[in-house]
């Protein structure tokens, strides 16, 4: 019986004109790789590496990844191209190579959270040879619909000063004045305190300065139009009470597309954050469920 060898490790890679930062842990060295791809854009969650993918690291070698602009590989150098989806569809598939390279193995497992969901869906779609299964995570699936029915249900639900503050917002959001009023009376309705820089209208101006027209393009995307079907395993997760990215329509689009594998994980009592939130959960169904279907040995 071989002996296990625990990775905990950085790795800095060159793609496309940068050093981009990602960080690895696992338990055995030999376990299949796992990219875990952040939301925002602009969200690292290195800082919540164990929180997130704890358990993961019994079962996989987890790679996180600081895109470019964010965290640590911000802190590396800052990009030195325009920011476009096209760039972010090329930095993902240009580390999912590398990483396969470095660590010798044929494929992985990605999770795409968020914003990175649409990076996910564009590997999944272009390259599913790489993939073991592809795991969307409060999943963009058409975002300026999303964006429509939680503004006409903040309107109607959270009272005069939410819709006077929402009567200036546009779907799609036209600038940060719009996207703050709708993110701030979204969480209000989740019951989260606005507390912190985070959910200033400041700190959405800052980060709407580097990222709100990348951001207004991936969320211009509908996948019911564009990718009808994907042809490696997918398992999407959604929090029922997830109104950001909203979980009906992820069920909607789970029902209409067709891939060699497919299961929705709805949790009841989630919304947008599940990944922090039902941590635990969500990595025993990975764990438990999606890897004996999909890891062939």
């Amino acid at each position: 019986m071989f002996a296990q060898r625990p990775i905990d490790t950085t790795a800095i890679f060159q793609i496309n004109g940068i050093r981009q930062f990602t960080r690895v842990k696992g338990k055995d060295i030999s376990k299949p790789l796992l990219l875990f791809l952040h939301g925002g854009p602009g969200g690292s969650l290195m800082q919540k590496f164990d929180k997130v993918s704890g358990k993961l690291q019994q079962h996989f070698v987890v790679v996180h990844w600081d895109q470019r602009e964010t965290g640590e590989t911000l802190k590396l150098n800052k990009t030195t191209q325009p920011l476009t989806l096209q760039l972010f569809y090329d930095d993902t598939h240009e580390l999912i190579d590398s990483l396969l390279k470095k660590f010798s193995k044929p494929k992985l497992y990605l999770i795409g959270y968020s914003w990175g969901s649409g990076l996910g869906f564009h590997i999944a779609d272009k390259y599913p040879d790489l993939l073991y299964a592809y795991l969307p995570v409060s999943p963009v699936i058409d975002g300026r619909r999303s964006d429509s029915i939680s503004t006409a249900m903040l309107k109607e639900e959270m009272g005069k000063k939410a819709r006077q503050e929402l009567a200036v917002v546009k779907v799609p959001f036209q600038n940060a004045e719009q996207l703050y009023y709708h993110r701030k009376w979204l969480l209000k309705h989740e019951g989260r305190e606005l507390l912190g820089i985070t959910f200033r209208k400041t700190f959405v101006e800052a980060w709407a300065a580097t990222w709100f027209d990348v951001w207004s393009r991936s969320n211009a995307v509908n996948l019911f139009q564009s990718l009808p079907a994907i042809n490696c395993p997918v398992y999407f997760f959604a929090g029922k009470k997830d109104y950001n990215t909203n979980s009906s329509i992820t069920s909607e689009y789970f029902n209409k597309i067709t891939a060699p594998k497919k299961d929705l994980f709805l949790f009841r009592d989630a919304g947008h954050g599940l990944p922090e939130t039902h941590s635990g959960e969500f990595q025993d169904i990975i764990i438990k469920i999606i890897v004996p279907g999909t890891f062939d040995r």
